[in-house]
């Protein structure tokens, strides 16, 4: 774990929660979380994104006030999910694009604007598989996915992530093990997926199995999401179906164990509704550890993420979750950040050149 093994164990508990903050420059009740936590990585939001100058000047002030080098994150797909929406030209929905070249240029162009900005990490890209007839849902997915069919959300987020990567930023699929035949939206309840095994494994796994294969994939972000028709759903202790990011048979069992994937697995925000209706935040996020995930996002509340904190190293010291499956976490989450490049000057000039090439992109698919 190399500079984690100087670390106290509050801190290292600290390396495992992603968090949200409120504004947009480190006011003094940001500074205080964050010295608190000393979390493993901070996610901007639109709310933190005023400037091309402010957001590196927030990212910077973040790395200087870590003791560990920290995740720097953003959910920057395009389309509705476009956090630079208001300092970059509008990047266009991923259904808009229609070939790998397209989802490669995209790519090239968001990573090279959060390498200036000072990220190290995109949320993106979506690989849930959403064809025609799943497309009658109103799930929150809308406009978010590539094409209608397993083979194409593969082909298109493939060249997205895989020329993310080689700008410097680190992609992460999701949501696994797949939102794409949600009926709702977990932002507001947790989705029960009623399709068969064989549709979960031939449909919504098919990206997955490919992209971990290819050896691309270095984080995976887990759903909250039940599939009540499949042998691995689990049950809370109050007979409430468990939602997959915190379930082990997703997590390990079926990702890691079947899938074979050795990398880094971060839980959808813990603050979303699928959560928060049906558990407090700390049990969630201990359960989300058990479960197998290394980092849990909580992207908001400072108080749910004190709690979820506190409720996850209290757990580590009475037992509950073992410090050899603490260090499992650490041990992914240190090579995962060994990857990170010092980002380059702020150069406004280039991501003015960038804005116009979006400006094409958006003009050319339509």
């Amino acid at each position: 774990m190399g500079k984690f093994n100087s670390l106290t164990l509050a801190e290292k508990v600290g390396q495992l929660f992603v968090i949200g903050i409120a504004g947009p420059e480190l006011d003094q009740a940001t500074i205080d979380l964050v010295d608190e936590i000393q979390p493993g990585g901070v996610c901007l939001f639109a709310r933190n994104i005023k400037s091309l100058e402010q957001t590196r000047e927030l990212l910077d002030s973040i790395a200087r006030r870590s003791k560990i080098t920290p995740i720097l994150a953003v959910d920057e797909e395009g389309g509705s999910v476009d956090r630079l929406r208001r300092v970059m030209t509008p990047s266009p929905a991923a259904n808009k694009l229609r070939t790998a070249k397209d989802a490669a240029d995209q790519a090239a162009i968001i990573g090279e604007t959060l390498h200036l900005l000072g990220f190290n990490t995109d949320f993106a890209p979506v690989v849930d598989v959403v064809d025609a007839e799943r497309a009658k849902h109103s799930n929150g997915l809308f406009s978010r996915a590539y094409g209608s069919t397993k083979e194409e959300v593969t082909d298109l987020a493939g060249a997205f992530l895989g020329e993310l990567q080689t700008r410097n930023i680190t992609g992460c699929i999701k949501h696994f093990p797949g939102l794409g035949a949600a009926r709702v939206d977990s932002h507001e309840a947790l989705p029960f997926v009623e399709i068969t095994e064989a549709e979960l494994s031939e449909v919504d796994l098919f990206p997955y199995r490919v992209l971990i294969e290819s050896g691309d994939v270095r984080m995976i972000m887990v759903a909250h999401v039940a599939f009540p028709n499949h042998q691995l759903q689990q049950l809370s202790s109050d007979g409430k179906p468990l939602p997959a990011s915190l379930s082990y048979n997703f997590v390990t069992k079926t990702l890691r164990g079947q899938l074979g994937y050795d990398g880094v697995v971060i839980t959808d925000d813990l603050e979303m509704g699928a959560i928060m209706r049906n558990y407090g935040i700390g049990e969630a996020c201990k359960l989300a550890v058990l479960a197998g995930n290394d980092l849990l996002a909580i992207c908001a509340e400072p108080a749910n993420i004190r709690d979820g904190f506190r409720f996850v190293l209290q757990a580590v010291e009475n037992g509950e979750i073992s410090e050899s499956r603490l260090d499992e976490s650490l041990d992914r989450i240190a090579c995962f950040k060994e990857r990170f490049n010092q980002p380059p000057p702020l150069d406004i000039g280039r991501l003015d050149q960038l804005s116009a090439a979006t400006a094409q992109l958006a003009a050319r698919v339509g």
